[in-house]
């Protein structure tokens, strides 16, 4: 297969780690975007070599700033070519009660899970357009679909990940560019599992297939709409979450 370049930001997390590590499986050549003050690159790049992979690039920045955006796709492709794949994974939450929500916790969560999009995706879409091909994978999640109480900046964001999707599916549909969203039920991170096991159970519980999804389970998702046979679909939305929730 032609190997394609794949930027993924989030990538040092939980998720994002398995989605660059389903990429590199498919033979993508990933890029790591991570945010230099959350994350730690050197035990991350580490871990990575020592699961076999070790030809993974990073960048550093801040996906809340337009800036950084622009100035981590152009170290990005001076490292490794140009994006022809682009998951905005980067997120954050900031959860309590809307009586109770400050005005920063709403604006740091719409930043950073929403604005994002328009952040990363304006330095590739046009690019890719150019082009003629191009994929764009947008992560969303079930309380982007369904809602949840103490979320509503988290749910506010994540259901504008969809709406964002599904415009600019339609901008670029004859260009060669799909746009498309997977949102996620409750997946087995290290950051989920560490959570008291009497509440993880109730969380099991509630889903109807009485488990979390693998990281893995996700990341495949991301290579499927990431390769040549998903150049059909675009402006989709994959709800990957047991049964919990069904649009």
């Amino acid at each position: 297969m032609t190997q394609r370049v794949a930027l993924v930001t989030g990538a040092m997390g939980g998720l994002g780690t398995a989605i660059c590590q389903e990429l590199a499986k498919a033979g993508h050549k990933v890029v790591a975007a991570y945010h230099p003050e959350f994350d730690k690159p050197e035990e991350w790049l580490k871990e990575m070599a020592e699961a076999g992979f070790k030809d993974v690039v990073t960048v550093a920045g801040d996906v809340a700033s337009i800036d950084s955006c622009a100035a981590m796709v152009a170290e990005a492709e001076a490292k490794a070519g140009q994006v022809d794949i682009l998951v905005n994974n980067a997120g954050i939450t900031r959860d309590k009660m809307f009586g109770r929500m400050e005005l920063a916790q709403w604006d740091a969560v719409i930043s950073t899970n929403l604005t994002s999009l328009f952040n990363m995706t304006k330095q590739v879409s046009a690019k890719m357009a150019e082009r003629g091909w191009g994929r764009i994978i947008n992560i969303s999640s079930v309380n982007g679909v369904k809602g949840q109480a103490g979320q509503t900046n988290y749910s506010a964001a994540k259901a504008g990940v969809i709406g964002f999707s599904k415009a600019l599916a339609a901008e670029l549909a004859t260009k060669g560019v799909t746009v498309n969203v997977i949102a996620p039920g409750y997946v087995a991170t290290k950051m989920v599992m560490a959570i008291k096991p009497e509440i993880l159970q109730t969380i099991v519980d509630s889903v109807p297939m009485k488990r979390l999804a693998k990281p893995e389970e996700i990341g495949g998702a991301c290579v499927y709409l990431a390769s040549d046979i998903a150049g059909f679909m675009t402006g989709a939305t994959m709800n990957i979450n047991g049964g919990l929730y069904y649009q």
